[in-house]
């Protein structure tokens, strides 16, 4: 079988991450995309966006956003202009997937996390390593989560949030929409959108500092 030809978007941590899950059976691995000329690199090709229009027969990884970043991320994907047909996911073989989960497109899934029965994966979704996503959790579109956290089972979290590694989120539960939620934190109650919380237990950055 012929293999697919894979680029990854952009050239950043989480994209040479991806690099790691590629299963270079199925992909032949062409390099990164990043408009960024400051970006350089002795390992990868770096190319323009103007390669995707050039070689449509490319498929693409995009794995944008941070901290800092998330609630663009929407954005930054859409400015490849490409149809979803050319996004694909990534799995990384350690990686534990049950049966039963149900996946978008454009996810990746790092290195020793778990995603366990019935738990749901809309599209242009990162774990990143060593994270459990518990049964019946919903994680919609454009959200990342960092290493090491755990979502207990039927919990929802929305569009475009991040969730900080090390968190802990307890069982139905809701995350709203353009949610962050910091480093170590241990989620008790639902947060609404827009909010930025941390801490043990979890409460609102904005009270905190006041």
């Amino acid at each position: 079988m012929q293999k697919k030809k894979l680029i990854i978007f952009p050239f950043n941590g989480n994209g040479i991450e991806a690099f790691d899950c590629i299963n270079f059976d199925e992909y032949d691995f062409i390099g990164f995309i990043d408009d960024d000329p400051t970006k350089k690199s002795m390992e990868y090709d770096i190319f323009p966006k103007v390669i995707l229009d050039k070689y449509p027969e490319l498929f693409v990884l995009a794995v944008p956003g941070s901290s800092l970043s998330y609630m663009e991320r929407a954005q930054v994907i859409h400015s490849l202009n490409i149809p979803n047909l050319r996004y694909i996911n990534l799995i990384h073989p350690s990686a534990s997937v049950g049966k039963n989960v149900k996946m978008g497109f454009n996810c990746l899934v790092m290195a020793g996390a778990v995603i366990t029965s019935n738990a749901v994966l809309n599209n242009h979704i990162i774990i990143l390593p060593n994270s459990v996503i518990h049964h019946d959790v919903i994680i919609n579109n454009y959200t990342l989560i960092g290493s090491n956290v755990v979502v207990a089972g039927g919990t929802t979290i929305g569009n475009n949030c991040y969730i900080g590694s090390g968190t802990n989120i307890m069982n139905s539960i809701t995350i709203g929409d353009f949610s962050l939620i910091g480093l170590g934190s241990n989620v008790l109650k639902s947060i609404p959108e827009n909010s930025k919380v941390a801490g043990n237990p979890a409460r609102s950055l904005a009270f905190a500092n006041n």
